[in-house]
């Protein structure tokens, strides 16, 4: 299976729901070997198993997560494949979910297990023929790209003015600020927040100055532990995280400083701590996304180190995912970005020039991450990678991630 998580956004760039995009079986081999396994699947809800096999609370702690349906599975037993929690739970249908009654009834059903609904790739000229179906719906998906946006706006909040509305398919910063201010949109989904946007005049706030010094000097060859700790010194909210973890790991250490922290935790666990603390506080006044974002594409692109045959760089490559938003949190170029820290020059390749092994990984992740699966199973295919150790992967990182933030 492949599986990934879409975050869906409100006006103020708060993550308020995830989307499951799920794909049970890799269509692509599949077609050319000839199965027909690729249909085996009709009757199943990827998303389902996917929540089954990780729990609500480790995929999307308490917030909405939108699963697809399509008219066929609609009729299998969803609540018995393992959802605890239908209420947080938001069937997607689509227009072949057709306004007759066996799938108004089966809707009603659902609905009174406690599974809310919502609808996507309905024509506009064809709302009026599904005002039974849109009646039992919470939500609907509207792309911009398709329809007349503020048509459509006036249209759902004349006719259903009870239906929260998606904006979907967002793909700039700059599509984004106009949906924003045309208004009327309870969520916004799209590849927007992985763009970066960058301020030339703006200059770095003293604290992020001195978080990008630290990663300059973690990251060169043999670094010096004292230099590391007296400059973690300067930033109360890391000399707090660094006593934490070196306490967690020691049992009555007795930490008389900073330096003694450092000296306790090592060099290698240092550099790994500091990388990833320092970016989760760069993210500070970022949209929380970004931070997940980051953290799991490092996680993720670790754990691929040897599905790609590339475990000798697998600390390499959790800096490469680590160090590919820098742009986005630091509104500034890739470029200069790395000019103020010391990476590695396979990381730089990659990150800059999208050339070398780590830019395959990269690159696949990336569109692992936006769901693009026809492009996931190509690049498996060349690589002859089976798609159960990637999901498994996916799976795993999730579950690091849930971990290191509720630590």
């Amino acid at each position: 299976m492949l599986a990934t998580l879409i975050p869906m956004f409100d006006k103020y760039m708060a993550v308020k729901a995830y989307s499951i995009v799920a794909q049970k079986n890799d269509l692509l081999r599949d077609a050319m070997k000839g199965s027909s396994g690729m249909w085996d699947s009709a009757m199943s809800v990827e998303g389902v198993e996917v929540v089954s096999s990780m729990g609500l609370e480790t995929l999307v702690d308490d917030r909405e997560v939108f699963i697809p349906v399509s008219n066929v599975s609609l009729y299998t037993d969803i609540k018995g494949q393992g959802v605890d929690n239908p209420e947080k739970v938001v069937l997607l249908i689509d227009h072949h979910v057709e306004p007759t009654e066996p799938y108004l009834r089966r809707i009603l059903e659902l609905r009174k297990d406690g599974f809310r609904f919502a609808i996507r790739h309905l024509p506009l000229n064809e709302v009026g023929n599904y005002k039974m179906v849109m009646d039992l719906m919470d939500y609907v998906f509207l792309d911009h790209h398709h329809v007349d946006i503020e048509k459509a706006r006036r249209l759902f909040h004349t006719i259903f003015p009870r239906l929260k509305l998606c904006a979907v398919d967002v793909g700039t910063p700059a599509e984004y600020d106009r949906l924003v201010k045309i208004g009327g949109f309870d969520f916004y989904e799209g590849g927007f927040f992985r763009l970066p946007k960058h301020a030339k005049d703006k200059e770095l706030a003293p604290l992020k100055v001195t978080y990008l010094e630290l990663l300059k000097v973690v990251n060169n060859p043999d670094f010096d532990l004292t230099t590391a700790a007296d400059i973690i010194e300067r930033d109360p909210a890391l000399v707090f995280e660094l006593l934490k973890i070196v306490n967690r790991m020691t049992v009555n250490s007795g930490i008389k400083s900073v330096r003694n922290a450092a000296a306790m935790l090592g060099q290698d666990e240092l550099k790994h701590w500091i990388n990833t603390a320092v970016t989760k506080e760069l993210c500070s006044d970022r949209p929380s996304e970004i931070t997940r974002l980051s953290l799991i594409r490092a996680r993720f692109s670790e754990l691929l180190a040897p599905i790609f045959h590339q475990e000798n760089d697998a600390q390499e490559l959790f800096l490469m995912g680590l160090f590919s938003v820098l742009d986005i949190i630091l509104e500034r170029p890739m470029e200069e970005v790395l000019e103020t820290i010391n990476v590695s020059k396979p990381i730089a390749n990659a990150l800059l020039k999208s050339e070398g092994p780590m830019a395959d990984v990269l690159e696949f992740v990336k569109a692992y991450e936006e769901a693009s699966f026809q492009e996931v199973s190509r690049r498996m295919l060349l690589a002859n990678i089976e798609m159960n150790d990637v999901y498994d992967a996916y799976l795993a990182s999730l579950s690091w991630y849930r971990d290191l933030i509720s630590l």
